[in-house]
């Protein structure tokens, strides 16, 4: 039988970070996995570059049913902490915007710098495992794995949640923690892409490739940011943003010129400039295929001056309010993450412990906390991680 002090399943952020930690600590640890490759996430982050934190961290970033359970762990391991690891690697980094931090070079320096500490700490990485017959014991837990026994005295569950099932993603980290009497909140596909609906699609795709900064509201929260146009629907940082706290069947208000009052404006223009095509002040303001779809739609081939204010008001309505009903979501197929997961309410934030099953952690996203776009879950990962760590 193998033993290890502690058994970390999932080779991903949180788990490296959790087995460095422990490792640090004196404990024998050995991180498993049933992919080719650690941290298969971290590689593909960023577009190649991993945006690891941000230099903005707040549990207010972070969605949650029990909305204070993040703050202890982020608290006590911050991205300052992070950030000092990074700059003490001599990995070089920068900000792209709004406090994200990427590598210069390639995720490849994190994934390297994970595997270095674990192996530096006496941790060890074992890969293209199976893990089965997960069972409780009087001193720890009895597993398989590749079919050999194993035993432990604390077992991390850190195998995230559903999305990018390519990636081998499952709902693994949720059984376990069923299997342990611990509730499961219900979950969904989160920081992903809106599909069209059927009224929509077809007038809307064919500007597929239109890019502009706008304004995504719910019925609970706004973004400001890029919205990306495409074939199946809409993308780009707000509606991915906005996915987070969009519930299924609620219609989206998006604002296409948000420092526009577009009313205001063409009342405005149309005295001083009225011999003006809207085509063109639309131009001005907006990608021009997207101008002109919007004159071709609301049949206003006008100049400023012809403009009824009938027309003026619904023009301003598809403006700076367009109401968006989305088909759906592209799903896990392309989500970011999984929002909801295992509740917290029955798991210590200082320690990631259930309190259901001594012995027995959960940490990153299996767990019922999701961040916003821009490093926010990597942090959550080595927050979390870390404070197991500390434990396990």
């Amino acid at each position: 039988m193998i033993e290890y002090d502690v058994i970390v399943i999932g080779a991903g952020a949180a788990g490296l970070f959790c087995g460095i930690e422990a490792a640090k600590r004196g404990r024998t640890v050995l991180v498993v996995d049933h992919a080719n490759k650690a941290g298969k996430k971290i590689l593909m982050s960023g577009g190649g570059r991993c945006n690891f934190t941000n230099l903005d961290i707040t549990p207010e970033n972070y969605l949650s049913a029990n909305p204070h359970f993040c703050r202890s762990a982020l608290s006590r391991y911050t991205q300052w902490d992070f950030i000092g690891l990074v700059a003490g690697a001599g990995i070089d980094y920068h900000e792209k915007e709004l406090g994200q931090l990427f590598c210069d070079h390639s995720a490849k320096d994190i994934q390297q710098l994970l595997l270095s500490e674990i192996e530096r700490a006496g941790g060890n990485v074992q890969l293209n495992t199976d893990v089965a017959e997960i069972q409780a014991s009087g001193s720890g837990f009895n597993l398989t794995l590749n079919a050999t026994p194993a035993h432990c005295q604390s077992l991390v569950v850190a195998c995230g949640g559903l999305s990018i099932p390519t990636m081998g993603a499952s709902d693994f980290g949720f059984r376990i923690a069923e299997q342990f009497g611990h509730e499961v909140l219900s979950y969904r596909a989160s920081l992903v892409p809106f599909t069209w609906n059927n009224k929509n699609k077809a007038q809307w795709s064919e500007l597929s490739g239109v890019s502009l900064p706008a304004t995504v509201t719910s019925a609970t929260k706004s973004f400001s940011h890029d919205v990306l146009l495409t074939h199946r629907g809409l993308s780009g940082p707000a509606m991915l943003q906005i996915s987070n706290y969009w519930q299924p069947g609620e219609p989206l208000t998006i604002d296409w010129l948000p420092s526009i009052n577009v009313a205001e404006q063409l009342q405005k223009d149309r005295h001083e400039h009225g011999k003006k095509q809207l085509k063109t002040w639309l131009a001005l303001h907006l990608p021009a295929r997207l101008a002109e779809f919007f004159v071709a739609e609301l049949k206003l081939q006008k100049t400023l001056a012809e403009l009824t204010k009938a027309e003026v008001h619904r023009l301003a309505q598809w403006l700076n309010a367009w109401e968006f009903q989305p088909g759906g979501t592209e799903g896990y197929r392309t989500a970011e993450v999984t929002i909801g997961g295992v509740d917290t309410l029955e798991v210590s934030s200082k320690t990631m412990e259930s309190q259901r099953q001594s012995g027995l952690f959960f940490i990153g996203e299996v767990l019922d906390v999701t961040g916003w776009l821009g490093g926010y879950n990597f942090q959550w990962a080595w927050s979390s991680g870390w404070a197991a760590g500390q434990h396990c």
